[in-house]
C-alpha cells in the first residue's frame, strides 16, 4: 500500500508546493483535487490542483514533471460533485466533469479518478436509478475506453439540511453496492472506500472489504468519532452532524490496526489517502500541515511503503 493524502485540505498551495510538502511530510502519493476553477460550493469543494478544463499532452507533461520533481505520485484524480441533481442543466455540467477528468487520468498515466455517485436527495434510491443508469453508463464506458477506474466514496453526504432526507450520494451501503456493480458490472468501476461513514451510519466498516475486495480501487483514511449521549438525545433520524465528528485517524473510533490486517488479508496494495476533515485542525494552514504530518506518524504504524525516488 502505498500512504498518501487528499489535497483539498491545502487550497492555498500550488501543486508544485503540495507536491514539496507531501516529501517533507512522509508521503508517497497525493489525490490531485480536480474541480473546475471556481467558487467553491461548500467545503473542501472548489480546490483546483490539476485544471482538466484545458488539459492535453503538454499540461500532463508538465504535471508529471513537478510530481516527479518532489518523489511523489499521483494515486489519483479527485471530483466529488452531485451529477444526479434535480436540475438536469447542472448535473450536466457535473457530468461532462467527471468526463474530462477521466481523460486527464488517462493522458497523466495514472488511471485512476474519484467521485461520487450523486443523487436528487429528494427522492428514493428506486426513483434515482434511471438516472443514474442514464448518467453512468456512458461515463464507465469511457473509463474503460481510457483503461481508467472510477472509485465512488461511499459518503451519504447527509450532513446538512440542503441534503435532506435522502443524502447526495446513492452510494451509501453494501445492498446499493451490489445493484451498482450487477447493472455495471465493468470492473473499472468501484469504490473509493472510507471506513469513517459506516461507522456513523452504525455499519460494519470491515467486512464490506471482504466482500467488495475486487472492487477497491481507492482508499480514504479518515476517522470519525462518535457521541453516543447526543445521539441518545436526537436519534438517527437527525442531521449527522449533531452525533458526529469527522477526526484525524486515531483520534475516533475506527480501529486501525483491523482495518489495515483486513485490507492486507485480501490482497489490496492501492493508495491510502489521509482526509482531513477535522476542524480542530482547520484555523491555519500550519495547522492544516500539522494534521496530516500527525496523521503520517500514526498511520506508519501500519504502512510501510518505501518513498518513490
Amino acid at each position: 500500500m502505498q500512504l498518501g493524502f487528499v489535497s483539498a485540505i491545502l487550497p492555498d498551495l500550488s501543486l508544485q508546493e503540495v507536491a514539496a510538502f507531501a516529501r517533507q511530510a512522509g508521503y508517497s502519493c497525493v489525490e490531485l483535487m480536480c474541480w473546475p476553477p471556481s467558487k467553491a460550493e461548500r467545503r473542501y469543494a472548489g480546490v483546483t490542483h490539476v485544471d482538466v478544463t484545458r488539459f492535453g499532452p503538454a499540461e500532463a507533461a508538465e504535471v508529471n514533471q513537478f510530481m516527479a520533481a518532489a518523489g511523489v505520485a499521483i494515486s489519483g484524480l479527485g471530483y466529488y460533485p452531485n451529477p444526479l441533481c434535480p436540475d438536469r442543466e447542472e448535473g450536466g455540467r457535473y457530468s461532462d466533469h467527471i468526463a474530462k477528468v477521466i481523460e486527464a487520468a488517462a493522458l497523466l498515466g495514472i488511471g485512476r479518478v474519484n467521485t461520487f455517485i450523486g443523487r436528487d436527495w429528494t427522492k428514493s434510491v428506486d426513483d434515482n436509478w434511471p438516472r443514474f443508469l442514464e448518467v453512468w453508463q456512458p461515463l464507465i464506458a469511457l473509463a474503460e475506453k481510457h483503461n481508467v477506474k472510477v472509485g465512488i466514496e461511499n459518503c451519504p453526504m447527509l450532513f446538512s439540511k440542503d441534503e435532506w432526507p435522502g443524502g447526495k450520494n446513492l452510494a451509501t451501503s453494501p445492498a446499493i453496492w451490489r445493484r451498482m456493480f450487477q447493472d455495471i458490472p465493468s470492473p473499472n468501476f468501484g469504490l473509493n472506500y472510507d471506513p469513517s461513514h459506516m461507522i456513523w451510519q452504525q455499519m460494519d466498516y470491515l467486512q464490506p472489504i471482504r466482500e467488495f475486495a475486487s472492487r477497491l480501487h481507492h482508499v480514504h483514511a479518515k476517522d470519525v468519532r462518535m457521541d453516543r449521549r447526543k445521539l441518545d438525545e436526537v436519534g438517527i433520524l437527525a442531521h449527522p452532524n449533531l452525533y458526529h465528528t469527522p477526526k484525524l485517524p486515531g483520534l475516533g473510533d475506527v480501529n486501525w490496526g483491523q482495518f489495515f490486517s483486513v485490507l492486507s488479508d485480501v490482497g489490496y496494495s492501492g493508495p491510502v489517502c489521509v482526509e482531513v476533515e477535522d476542524r480542530a485542525y482547520e484555523h491555519s494552514l500550519e495547522a492544516r500541515k500539522t494534521s496530516l504530518k500527525q496523521s503520517a506518524v500514526y498511520l506508519r504504524q501500519f504502512i510501510a511503503d518505501q518513498q518513490i525516488s
